[in-house]
């Protein structure tokens, strides 16, 4: 999966004015998928496997294999991308290595045969039907609609970013050789047919990609076909090889990925600077000096008896602490997942309909694209952030959907070398259990928000409906 995070200017600037003619329409089969809520769309994707089961059994554990045999399913998969669309997609402006790859797999290793600058159609076709090499299509949610909407929905259950990508492989041959991923994927079969093996894992939960070697990996623990409809999940550093068969003119499928950087280890790495800082301020014991000399020394190993001590002391504070400081996962999760699909003629969300007053009930809009964080960089604030943008096209300079998860060599800084903003708002910290309230209540009156003053209530009432994300009932 890229690197999340970043933009890509001309990429952004580009599609954000043409969001109509970037999307692709297609007479898209009816949908399989229930839309009603994240939980309902997870439970559709891997259906007839029940959620509790597939958590139980299956979630970092062990692949699934789903083969429905189902023509309506099939028909549905087949939709959400084609070899066919490539060909209005190139004249629209794709390059390769950021839109598209082309790869072979040749005695066990990647050959990549991308050329340089703008992506040819014609010299695409020619390089997948003469040099038999994959077509890899990068984030294909940027011009699919229906992917956006998965996906989109997929990130709300998940709590983390969902990135996909499309592979199209003619037949008797390989794009990828045998290696792992440092991501939870789902694959879904589109067009033909796919050889997949599957291999037992070196490196469990892995925190990176890795090529292995044949030599290494032993016998596949699962080989199998599959064809238009079917599903398939595996856990991150499950080693996989696929092929198109021959006798197949080609095959097409999307992966769909999530969960990079998401384990606990990453919280911690998130959560515990916010901890020292917040213990520091309380506790003496933090706040004396370290031995003379110690940032000089190579081997720090008579200090391991006090830091031990100290973690202890963070542990206790932890046990006891109302609010935990995670912001920095919480702020890149925000500010680089996609929007909620309103539509490519929806208009880009204003404020609108009653000023919120005192005596006004009202609800938090988008409540699963929200999140309220407490950073320990800010003291003693606050604050509620949404996606850059609630609208297909985006608000002025964003482009998000053209960008998401295309990360860049730099994560923090846009096309103009300035840092990425966060979209929300920021208050006092004693403004945030009336931000709980809100987050919290299907509704909630104003005057029944938790602060000392009604002016406090409206004016908070105030902000975030003009940043679109209370409507008043």
């Amino acid at each position: 999966m890229p690197k999340k995070g970043g933009k890509h200017a001309e990429m952004g600037k580009e599609m954000q004015t043409e969001c109509k003619r970037a999307k692709m329409e297609t007479a898209c089969s009816p949908s399989v998928m229930s839309f009603e809520s994240p939980d309902s769309l997870f439970g559709s994707l891997i259906s007839p496997i029940k959620q509790e089961i597939f958590f139980r059994e299956y979630w970092e554990q062990k692949p699934l294999l789903v083969q429905r045999n189902d023509p309506l399913q099939a028909a549905y998969y087949q939709s959400l991308f084609q070899l066919s669309n490539l060909k209005e997609l190139c004249s629209q402006g794709l390059y390769y290595g950021r839109d598209i790859n082309i790869c072979r797999c040749v005695n066990g290793k990647k050959k990549v045969l991308n050329k340089e600058g703008e992506v040819n159609y014609m010299q695409l076709k020619k390089d997948f039907d003469q040099k038999k090499a994959t077509i890899q299509f990068h984030q294909p949610q940027r011009f699919k609609e229906e992917l956006w909407k998965i996906q989109e929905k997929l990130e709300c259950y998940f709590g983390s970013l969902v990135g996909s990508n499309v592979y199209i492989t003619p037949q008797g041959s390989q794009g990828l050789p045998p290696h792992y991923d440092d991501v939870e994927v789902f694959v879904l079969q589109l067009e033909g047919e796919k050889h997949w093996r599957l291999y037992k894992p070196t490196v469990h939960l892995a925190r990176e990609y890795n090529v292995e070697s044949e030599d290494r990996i032993g016998n596949p623990t699962h080989e199998f076909i599959l064809k238009p409809g079917d599903l398939l999940y595996f856990p991150r550093g499950t080693i996989h090889q696929a092929d198109t068969p021959l006798g197949i003119s080609y095959s097409t499928h999307v992966t769909i990925s999530t969960y990079q950087n998401n384990s606990w280890g990453d919280f911690l790495l998130d959560a515990i600077p916010g901890l020292v800082f917040d213990t520091a301020k309380d506790d003496v014991v933090l706040r004396t000096s370290i031995p003379r000399q110690l940032l000089m020394q190579v081997d720090i190993a008579d200090s391991s008896k006090k830091l031990s001590s100290l973690l202890r002391r963070l542990a206790d504070r932890l046990e006891n602490t109302r609010e935990l400081r995670s912001s920095d996962m919480k702020k890149d999760f925000i500010m680089n997942r996609l929007p909620p699909c309103l539509g490519c003629d929806s208009d880009p969300l204003t404020p609108g309909g009653k000023l919120p007053k005192i005596d006004s009930k009202i609800r938090l809009q988008f409540r699963d694209h929200t999140v309220i964080t407490v950073e320990p960089d800010q003291e003693n604030s606050v604050s509620i952030m949404k996606p850059p943008s609630y609208a297909w096209g985006g608000s002025a300079g964003w482009g998000g959907e053209y960008t998401h998860m295309m990360g860049t060599e730099d994560d923090t800084t846009n096309e103009e070398g300035t840092s990425q903003q966060t979209h929300g708002l920021r208050f006092p910290l004693s403004y945030l259990d009336a931000l709980k309230q809100i987050w919290n209540s299907s509704t909630v009156y104003v005057k029944e928000l938790n602060l000392s003053s009604d002016e406090e209530k409206e004016n908070l009432a105030l902000s975030l409906w003009t940043e679109c994300l209370i409507e008043v009932i």
